[in-house]
């Protein structure tokens, strides 16, 4: 092994730790750039916004914004692939991939507190029409702000260092690596739960990974993602990851324990129920014929300098 063969892989490319590597540093200096001008521009002009949870907004938009910048700035420069290789292009059935992963993730998450309640763990009830318009405002507020919050972690933990990584065929080696920061991120949050927390987000990391890598995009995670949390916290009113995101919810969740099974005060997310409900939709994302990646999509992310590949097809 020559010098030249730390740097380069055999298709004489930068090694994908390398790009790895770029990325995170790209994103990290964006993100504390992007991050610090837009908290100046906040502070001064604070008393112009009232929209709720602004702040939280503002921080996942700075997020986005930041990952998307370093995976566009990776994928062409480094890679010479264009931006629809980041997996947020409108592909053909873009949409249905959305669809689909908003069904996925709602129903998981509705499997989740099903296993609860029958076991006796929760219980709920209709939050009423006395405060109807606050509810209606608040799922439609909410539902911004975590279609937004997922978009952002996706385009971190499943975005150019996942994709990279499968273009290298160590997509297993991607999974590990953006499933277990995403787990470590979450311990910082209130009213964790030893062992379940790190367990179950883990989990639900290679889940999430797991429905990238059936399409290619990251529109069948962003389904997942968002309505899992929307139907946790704004539908069902339980806690998400320990955050209560909203006082105005469509049901009202009631916790009677045990922990174990129910998450207490961090949610459902560190319990038991959602550790079972997690296994059976990976199943499910596994097996599925719902959803399948474009040959385009598929080749993108399969192979090293794939746009050789494309246009040495395309001239045949």
């Amino acid at each position: 092994m020559g010098p030249q063969d730390i740097f380069l892989n055999k298709a004489g490319r930068l090694r994908s730790g390398w790009r790895v590597g770029i990325f995170i540093i790209v994103f990290g200096l964006t993100n504390f750039l992007l991050a610090w001008s837009v908290r100046i521009m906040f502070i001064l002009g604070r008393n112009f916004f009232t929209i709720p949870l602004i702040d939280d907004l503002i921080f996942r938009i700075t997020l986005l914004v930041s990952a998307l910048f370093a995976g566009w700035f990776c994928a062409r420069l480094i890679e010479g692939l264009p931006w629809r290789s980041l997996g947020l292009g409108f592909h053909e059935r873009w949409w249905w991939d959305l669809l689909i992963g908003s069904l996925v993730g709602a129903g998981s998450l509705l499997l989740a507190a099903l296993i609860a309640f029958a076991a006796g763990g929760l219980r709920f009830s209709f939050s009423g029409t006395q405060f109807l318009f606050a509810t209606s405002r608040a799922l439609a507020g909410t539902l911004v702000l975590f279609v937004v919050g997922a978009l952002a972690e996706e385009a971190v933990f499943r975005g150019y260092p996942l994709q990279t990584l499968s273009r290298a065929r160590l997509a297993w080696i991607g999974i590990l690596m953006t499933s277990l920061p995403f787990a470590l991120v979450h311990l910082n949050n209130p009213n964790v739960v030893a062992g379940f927390t790190f367990v179950n987000t883990a989990l639900a990391g290679f889940w999430l990974a797991l429905a990238y890598l059936r399409t290619r995009s990251l529109w069948f995670p962003l389904g997942v993602h968002w309505a899992w949390n929307w139907a946790l916290g704004s539908v069902l009113g339980l806690p998400v990851s320990g955050l209560t995101m909203t006082r105005h919810t469509l049901f009202l969740g009631h916790d009677f324990g045990p922990a174990w099974l129910t998450g207490g005060s961090y949610g459902i997310e560190g319990g038991l129920a959602c550790t079972v409900a997690l296994l059976i939709s990976l199943a499910f994302i596994w097996r599925t014929r719902l959803v399948a990646a474009t040959p385009e999509m598929l080749k993108l992310t399969s192979e090293e300098n794939p746009v050789a590949s494309l246009r040495s097809d395309s001239s045949r």
